[in-house]
């Protein structure tokens, strides 16, 4: 066919090429066909006269008819395709061949040989004209020859009816292979897989037929129920047991049975009717009993908004909740609602809980604390508010912006003796963050306080204690960083007014008492400070130099900030103050400016984690300011940039910047 093929191409090439010495065509057309069970297509090129030109130049090449190739064994129709199926049994039967090929059955193949054939020179053409021919017979014909000839005249059988060829030098069991398949299991895989799924069907019956059973000795004991409820002769607690008695027995088939649901669609009647007309704030533990019963038999999950036990919560509990808080409760009276949700704070579901505080708490707390005015109140807003914050946590944080402003309001026009401004703010400490609490304490608070304590004065013989009391009345409140700082101030004209009197010789039980006394004043919080601990210890070494006949040395005024870092206990500081001496050094600056402000009650203080071009900024008032080291020089920030200013253009631009009263 290849040969055929490539002559084809070169007569058509040359009926192209030969176009004027030949009859022209009136018309040619390519045809392309897919015949069935071909993966190739077939090309023709068909003339007006539709005679396939294909034949004619076959016929010229010596085609006559028939088969193709040279003993005539092709075929020229093309192969019928065949289909099998996929699992094929000795039942199945081949497609008949095409004519063509039943009648070259009995041609000769050269390519076939046999296993006893010596080995022939095939290459040569009269060796392939010499081969023998082999005759192909079945198995019936066989045994029907040698059943005339006798058994003697079969020496060796091919047999090619399997997937590989036998060699068979006896008949007897020539169909022994059929016979045993005729006789064996048909498909043994189908049927493998048909009996397990027999058998697993068998087994589903069973496990089924079980649970019928069972089945129906529960409709049995609902219907039951069902009846006694019908006759008004069951109760809650009845219900609870019979339905206890169930999921004892079969845990299992309660949970699978959803028999929760059922026992809560028999309860709820009943529990309507046992809370008709409850009013949980006055009485809150009213049902806590029968519903601690039900809780597991209803398979409460706390945290599952839909199981059976929160539905009957929601409709029978919630209901009188939310008609109670909108009727009769206020938020300045917390303790009635709070009193029920502790009670019910284990029988409570958390989404149901949170029901309650969203619809019934927040509304009400809300609008009382958009009416709040802490100018006219007479009860704190801390009083009612607090009592929340176990419940609701971080929910209340929107209201606190609102809280801080109306307290900023009123700050301005309060008096440091006033100690009703510590009980209002006070509590507030811990609810605040940190930042906003430090800044509404440094603007308002500690200005205030700073000017008590520099007119406070400390005279051992006639010693008011008053204004002392107010300053530490707040060490609880005011961060410690802040407190130190006015206690610096305390303590500054503390150990100048111990210096003078152990200059004169006094009597040292008095001075120690008057010691002791004074370090029994400040609170434990302070005293736990080391830098407190070291300013008594300044004045305890004043003392041991006296009562040594030594010369006391005046110790420098020392300021929180201003402390180095490392201190040695043992040794009093020697340098005495003077700020009309600041020349030198960084620190005497900073001394200068820190004595500035003091003289004028206001605050000089480094501001955390905030610095300029390297340097640390401080506050001075209202003001900020940075101080630069190497110049000794002061720059304050005014309109978006820094300026040289000197202490007194400073007191000019705080009081510029100090906010104004309404």
């Amino acid at each position: 066919m290849i040969i055929c093929q490539h002559l084809l191409r070169l007569r058509l090439k040359k009926v192209h090429s030969c176009g004027g010495s030949r009859k022209r065509r009136t018309s040619r057309k390519l045809v392309s066909s897919h015949p069935k069970g071909q993966s190739r297509n077939r090309t023709i090129l068909v003339h007006s006269n539709d005679t396939p030109i294909g034949s004619k130049l076959m016929k010229i090449l010596g085609y006559k008819g028939g088969g193709l190739g040279k003993y005539e064994q092709g075929i020229v129709a093309p192969i019928e395709a065949k289909f099998r199926p996929q699992m094929a049994c000795h039942e199945y039967k081949e497609a008949p061949l095409p004519k063509e090929l039943e009648q070259k059955k009995s041609i000769p193949n050269a390519l076939q040989s046999s296993e006893n054939q010596p080995k022939q020179k095939l290459w040569s053409k009269h060796a392939r004209s010499r081969k023998k021919k082999n005759n192909y017979v079945t198995a019936e014909e066989l045994l029907a020859k040698t059943e005339e000839l006798g058994q003697e005249t079969v020496q060796k059988v091919f047999d090619m009816r399997g997937p590989q060829v036998r060699i068979l030098t006896n008949l007897d069991n020539l169909n022994a292979e059929e016979i045993a398949q005729e006789n064996d299991i048909p498909m043994p895989e189908l049927q493998h897989n048909l009996d397990r799924v027999l058998r697993n069907e068998r087994e589903t019956v069973v496990s089924l037929q079980q649970e019928k059973e069972r089945l129906y000795k529960e409709v049995f004991i609902i219907d039951s129920i069902g009846n006694i409820i019908l006759s008004g002769m069951l109760t809650l607690t009845s219900l609870a047991k019979l339905f206890g008695n169930l999921q004892e027995k079969n845990p299992d088939d309660y949970k699978l049975c959803n028999l929760s649901c059922i026992a809560c669609s028999f309860a709820m009647p009943l529990f309507i009717r046992v809370f008709q007309g409850w009013d949980p704030l006055q009485n809150p533990t009213h049902g806590l009993e029968v519903i601690s019963l039900w809780k597991n038999l209803l398979q409460s999950d706390l945290t599952a908004p839909g199981s059976p036990y929160a539905q009957l919560i929601m409709e029978v509990v919630v209901p009188a909740v939310r008609k109670s808080g909108t009727n009769t409760w206020q938020a300045k009276e917390p303790e009635p609602m709070i009193r029920f949700l502790e009670s019910w704070e284990e029988l409570l579901p958390i989404p149901v809980r949170q029901t309650i505080l969203e619809n019934a708490v927040m509304p009400k707390l809300s609008a009382a604390i958009e009416l709040w005015d802490p100018c006219r109140e007479t009860m704190p807003i801390h009083l009612w508010l607090h009592p929340w914050l176990p419940w609701l946590s971080q929910k209340l944080e929107i209201f606190y912006n609102t809280i801080r402003i109306r307290l900023e309001s009123v700050l301005p026009a309060w008096q440091p003796d006033d100690i009703s401004a510590f009980c209002i703010l006070s509590p507030w400490k811990t609810v605040f963050d940190s930042v906003s609490w430090e800044q509404l304490i440094d603007r308002y608070i500690i200005r205030k306080l700073l000017t008590v304590m520099h007119e406070f004065q400390v005279n051992p013989a006639n010693q008011n204690l008053d204004e002392f009391y107010l300053v530490m009345t707040w060490a609880t409140a005011i961060p410690i960083s802040n407190m130190l700082y006015l206690m610096d101030v305390f303590f500054n004209k503390w150990q100048e007014v111990l210096y003078h009197w152990l200059c004169l010789r006094p009597n040292f039980e008095e001075v120690t008492s008057w010691y002791v006394g004074w370090k029994e004043l400040i609170p434990h919080e302070l005293l736990a400070n080391e830098h407190i601990r070291y300013r008594l210890i300044v004045g305890l070494e004043m003392m041991n130099q006296a009562f040594e006949g030594i010369e006391v040395v005046k110790p420098s005024n020392i300021n929180y900030y201003g402390q180095p870092k490392q201190r040695q206990f043992g040794a009093v500081q020697t340098a005495s103050y003077n700020p009309q001496q600041a020349s030198a050094t960084p620190a005497v600056l900073k001394d200068v400016i820190l004595f500035y402000a003091q003289k004028n009650g206001l605050l000089f203080k480094p501001k955390p984690g905030r610095a300029q071009d390297g340097h640390q900024i401080y506050s001075f008032g209202n003001v900020s300011i940075i101080v630069v080291s190497l110049n000794q020089k002061v720059f304050a920030q005014t309109a978006e940039r820094w300026s040289l200013v000197s202490l007194d253009q400073l007191l000019k631009l705080h009081n510029r910047f100090v906010p104004t009263r309404h």
